[in-house]
C-alpha cells in the first residue's frame, strides 16, 4: 500500500523538471512517474500539487543552533520547527565552543559529541547531524579524529582565526587524517596575523564601532587564507570544504584548485548573496550600532562586486552550495552589547538564516535570473547532501528518503521577522520582497508542515551517523 501520493506537480531535480506523481511507502521514495493514478484508491493519503512545484528537502550543512538549556529548553527545537518552515528537512550544526559546553567537552571532541548528542537527542522536527568544531584549546583534537568518523561524524570544522583556532601545522594535520579515513575537514578561512593586527591596531586608535568589525577583516586576508587551505588540500590530496566564502578574491583560489583536480569544495552563505557592505554604514557615524551589529559576521559583508561574483561563482560550478551560518542571535541578548557600548571585537559573531534560506535562493536567485530552478535544488540539496554523506538525502529519487516541498512559484511575499519562527528575534532579510513560498514539507513521507502550519512533532527528527564525506 502507498502511503503518501504527490500528484500533479512538477518534480526539479538536478538533472531536470517534468510533471510527474511520486509514490512514497516506508518513509522512501518508491516511484517517481508521469502518471500513478492507479495508486490513488489504495494510498493512505494523497496530496493535490497542481501548480506547485515539488522540490527535494532543502539540505543546511552549516549552522550553529543552540542546544536546549534549562533556562531555554525549547531553543534547539524552535529552531529545527524554523527550518522545516522554510523547506529545510535536514540541518548540520555545530557544537560550538564556548557557548556552555562542559569543561571535558572544551577538551574533547569524543567528549563534546557525547555531550551533544546527548543535548539534542529527541529534540528535532526535522532530521539532523553534527559537524564537531575543532578547538586549538583542546588536548588531541587530531588523535581524536579517528574515533569521531568511527561514532557516525565524518566532518568537522577548523578555524583558522578566533582565540579557539587551530594552528597550521594541526589544520595540515587534520585535513590528512580525516582524508585518510574517508571523512572531509571544513576550514574557516581568515589569516589570523593580518586580522589580529587590524584589529589591534583599530582598537589603539579608539575606532571601537561596530562597522569596524568590518574594515578589520578585508577581503585580501580571506583569500590569503584561503589560498594556504587549497595548498594543504594540495599536500594532503584530501578533501576540503571553505565554508562560508564571501569575496571574489577567495573564490579565484578555489576556481584555480578545481582546475588542478584537487577535491575541494566552497559554500557561499544567503547573506553573502542578498546583502552588501553598505549595511555597515561607514560614511554615517549617527547609524544606530545595534542595526550594525546585527551584520556583525565573519567574514564580514562584501562589496556588491563580490556579491555578484557568489551569484556568479554558484552559476558556473566555481561555488559548490549554500547554507546559512545560522547563529540565533538575538538583539536583546547576544547584540545587546552594541547598544551598551562595548568594543567591536566583542559583539557576538552571527545572523539567523535558518528559516530563509530556500526563500533567499529561489527569491532572488531563480526568479531574479540568477539560477536555474535545477541549480538551486543542486546547491540547496543535492550536492550538500552528496558532499556531506547525507545518501538518502538531497534528491526526488527512487530509494531515497521522501524529504519533499511543496512550493508555490507564484506567491510573494516580504520577509518579516515577527512571520519567522526561529528562536532569534530578528532577521538580517527584514522588508525582502521574494517571489515564492513554502506550502507543505514532508520529512521521510510524514507532514511536519501542511498549508503553511505546522503539524509536525518534537523528536520526530531523526540523528543521522554518516559514512564518508567528500565525493
Amino acid at each position: 500500500m502507498t502511503d503518501l501520493l504527490v500528484r500533479g506537480g512538477t518534480v526539479v531535480t538536478a538533472g531536470g523538471s517534468r510533471r510527474s506523481d511520486v509514490a512514497v511507502v516506508g518513509g522512501r521514495i518508491e516511484r517517481v512517474e508521469s502518471d500513478l493514478a492507479g495508486l490513488a484508491a489504495s494510498a493512505r493519503e494523497i496530496v493535490d500539487a497542481t501548480g506547485l512545484l515539488v522540490l527535494p528537502g532543502v539540505v543546511d550543512v552549516h549552522t550553529h543552533t543552540r542546544v536546549a538549556t534549562d533556562a531555554e529548553p525549547d531553543r534547539f527545537y524552535q529552531d529545527s520547527v524554523a527550518a522545516a518552515f522554510g523547506g529545510t528537512t535536514t540541518f548540520l550544526a555545530f557544537n560550538n565552543p564556548g557557548t556552555g559546553s562542559s569543561a571535558a567537552a572544551e577538551r574533547s571532541l569524543l567528549a563534546g559529541l557525547r555531550e551533544w548528542r546527548a543535548a539534542t537527542e529527541q529534540d528535532s522536527a526535522v532530521d539532523y547531524a553534527v559537524s564537531l568544531a575543532i578547538s586549538g584549546r583542546m588536548d588531541d583534537p587530531v588523535g581524536e579524529l579517528p574515533a569521531m568518523v568511527d561514532a557516525g561524524v565524518s566532518t568537522a570544522k577548523a578555524f583558522m582565526v578566533f582565540d579557539f583556532r587551530l594552528d597550521d601545522v594541526r589544520i595540515f594535520e587534520a585535513m590528512r587524517v580525516l582524508g585518510g579515513r574517508g571523512g572531509m575537514l571544513q576550514v574557516h578561512c581568515e589569516d589570523p596575523v593580518l586580522i589580529d593586527a587590524a584589529v589591534a591596531s583599530s582598537l589603539q586608535h579608539g575606532e571601537t564601532a561596530p562597522r569596524y568589525h568590518a574594515v578589520t577583516r578585508p577581503a585580501y586576508a580571506e583569500g590569503v587564507a584561503t589560498a594556504r587551505a587549497m595548498a594543504f588540500a594540495r599536500a594532503t590530496d584530501a578533501p576540503v570544504h571553505v565554508v562560508h566564502l564571501s569575496s571574489a578574491d577567495a573564490l579565484r583560489h578555489v576556481a584555480e584548485a578545481k582546475a588542478l583536480g584537487l577535491r575541494v569544495s566552497a559554500e557561499t552563505c544567503p547573506h553573502y548573496l542578498a546583502l552588501t557592505d553598505a549595511r555597515y554604514l561607514a560614511d554615517d557615524p549617527s547609524a544606530d550600532p545595534v542595526e550594525i551589529a546585527k551584520v556583525v559576521i565573519s567574514p564580514p559583508l562584501r562589496t556588491e562586486a563580490d556579491r555578484r561574483a557568489m551569484w556568479a561563482g554558484l552559476a558556473a560550478g566555481d561555488l559548490d552550495l549554500v547554507a546559512t551560518d545560522h547563529v540565533p542571535d538575538r538583539v536583546s541578548v547576544e547584540k545587546g552589547d552594541a547598544a551598551r557600548g562595548v568594543a567591536f571585537d566583542r559583539i557576538s559573531n552571527g545572523a539567523p538564516g535558518i528559516e530563509t534560506l530556500l526563500a533567499i535562493g529561489y527569491g532572488l536567485g531563480v526568479a531574479g535570473g540568477q539560477l536555474t530552478v535545477e541549480r538551486l535544488v543542486d546547491v540547496l540539496a543535492t550536492t550538500p547532501a552528496r558532499r556531506f554523506g547525507l545518501r538518502r538525502k538531497g534528491a526526488i529519487e527512487v530509494g531515497r528518503d521522501a524529504d519533499l516541498v511543496l512550493f508555490d512559484p507564484a506567491a510573494r511575499r516580504t520577509i518579516r521577522a515577527a512571520d519567522l519562527h526561529h528562536t532569534s528575534d530578528y532577521t538580517p532579510y527584514e522588508g525582502i520582497e521574494v517571489a515564492g513560498a513554502v506550502r507543505s514539507v514532508f520529512v521521510r513521507g510524514r507532514a511536519v508542515v501542511r498549508d503553511g502550519a505546522f503539524v509536525g512533532q518534537r523528536g520526530y527528527g531523526r540523528f543521522i551517523e554518516r559514512e564518508g564525506a567528500g565525493e
